[in-house]
């Protein structure tokens, strides 16, 4: 396991394929970076471009129409964009008639802006304007440049049957939320997403149903923060205080959405990312114990085990409070695993302040996590009013420190499955193997075995004979009772 790889990047810079779609002619070519959101809005865009007469194409070189959706929660995220924008450059050279467009949180933060810098751009749209595509590449046919970056208060595209993109065909993404209202002080998303509101429990239920018919058998109900979402017919959650009674009656919380998609498709498994301790309710983890397809893993992002830090970063959590949910979880959810998001090195972090995350890991002992140094982003509150004082080399230590315990915990915790049996959801052929299945258990911890007679999409029981700090290894002993 890389642990300086977040979980929302480990399809980082991946080439996304679709079914094509017989009448069209021009041919597209979309890469995506960052989090899970950012590949769930590729499909959207896919979607709209199909109708379009765009198909996609694996070959950077037949493309007619490049798009790369981008993220900018790190400095290192937006660089490697500029890498790609720089290969797309060359094979423009060959094929000048060869559009470029750049979507997502970076076209957003940077606007104008991007046109100017990067000449190669004809296109910049932002993750709320993906419906105006169809007018904006008819300004860039014409031979102008297109943008289109104005934030949304009401768009979530719930109305848009994403196309799969580059799908295993038995897991899919399904957006419940975008946008974010908290404003943690080191994040650009509420700058590049811009407000939250949330989607039509109706569509999301329909999306799922739809899934399932297709022979789905996982989904991940995706939001920059799922824990706050609230449908009360419509707008920011922030106005929901001038609702009326009846709205507020008849409004439905995360934990009634995760009902009602355990109950649409009891064999479906349910995931759910990305929560946020301050939102995480314990009506949701009593609902992840009342049903089994809802799957035993909680990503619980903390950032930092120090107090003082938690309040700098405008993070709306004590570590007491922290102590407290984890308590909760591992008494209602005894089976469950947790996992995080760390920083090392936020402005004025002292010794004892890392120290302090030192020690909130060994209370917590989570499964595994994503760790970096801290990177300083444009626009944030720590940019602007934050000095960038830990030297880099005390950052890369207690970075060190940070991975290195965390494979110690990940030892521990994966140890604890061998000689038990676990239910295994295969995805795809092992990465070291072509004899053996990769798949993971409700616990997100991923599983191989030998191959034997099984196939993509099966549940299946494996006796954990061995183990890494990440994967099990072991034996398929049958399929699961809801395979």
């Amino acid at each position: 396991m890389n642990m300086e790889k977040t979980i929302d990047e480990s399809k980082q810079g991946e080439h996304l394929v679709i079914e094509q779609k017989e009448g069209n002619t021009r041919k597209l070519f979309i890469e995506s970076y960052g989090c899970a959101m950012n590949f769930s809005d590729s499909e959207i865009v896919a979607s709209i471009l199909s109708e379009q007469g765009f198909n996609t194409t694996q070959n950077l070189e037949d493309a007619d129409l490049v798009l790369v959706n981008t993220c900018s929660i790190r400095d290192k995220a937006e660089q490697t964009v500029r890498k790609r924008l720089e290969k797309y450059n060359a094979v423009k050279r060959i094929n000048p008639k060869m559009k470029v467009g750049v979507l997502g949180c970076m076209a957003e933060r940077l606007k104008t802006k991007f046109l100017e810098e990067e000449k190669i751009v004809d296109l910049v749209v932002g993750p709320d304007a993906y419906k105006d595509l169809p007018n904006l590449l008819a300004e860039v046919d014409e031979g102008r440049d297109a943008i289109n970056v104005i934030l949304s208060k009401e768009e979530t595209y719930g109305d848009i049957a994403p196309v799969r993109l580059n799908t295993n065909g038995v897991t899919a993404f399904v957006s419940i939320t975008r946008g974010c209202d908290n404003m943690c002080t080191f994040c650009v998303v509420p700058f590049t997403r811009g407000r939250e509101r949330s989607r039509d429990p109706q569509s999301i239920i329909g999306e799922v149903n739809d899934l399932w018919n297709k022979g789905y058998k996982e989904i991940t109900l995706l939001g920059q923060n799922v824990d706050s979402y609230l449908w009360y017919g419509g707008g920011l959650k922030k106005d929901f205080i001038k609702a009326t009674e009846m709205q507020k009656a008849t409004a439905v919380h995360f934990a009634q959405l995760l009902e009602l998609c355990a109950k649409a498709q009891p064999k479906m498994r349910i995931r759910f990312s990305t929560s946020n301790p301050q939102d995480l309710t314990l009506d949701v983890i009593e609902m992840m114990a009342k049903y089994d397809n809802i799957c035993k893993h909680i990503h619980l992002p903390v950032q930092s085990g120090s107090n003082r830090i938690l309040k700098a970063m405008n993070r709306l959590h004590t570590r007491e409070e922290y102590f407290e949910l984890i308590d909760n979880i591992k008494r209602i959810l005894p089976n469950s695993a947790i996992s995080q998001d760390l920083i090392a090195g936020f402005p004025t972090e002292t010794e004892q302040d890392h120290q302090d995350t030192l020690s909130l890991m060994e209370y917590v002992k989570y499964n595994f996590g994503y760790m970096f140094t801290y990177s300083e982003r444009p626009g944030t509150m720590a940019e602007r009013k934050m000095e960038d004082d830990v030297p880099e080399d005390v950052k890369k230590r207690r970075l060190a420190e940070i991975v290195q315990l965390q494979r110690e915990h990940s030892e521990i915790k994966t140890k604890a499955y061998l000689n038990t049996t676990v239910e295994v959801l295969i995805e795809r052929e092992s990465k070291k193997s072509n004899e053996q299945w990769s798949g993971r258990t409700s616990q997100n911890i991923v599983a191989v075995f030998p191959k034997e007679h099984y196939k993509i999409g099966d549940l299946v029981n494996v006796k954990v004979t061995d183990c890494t700090s990440a994967t099990l290894i072991g034996e398929a002993t049958g399929y699961s009772k809801d395979n």
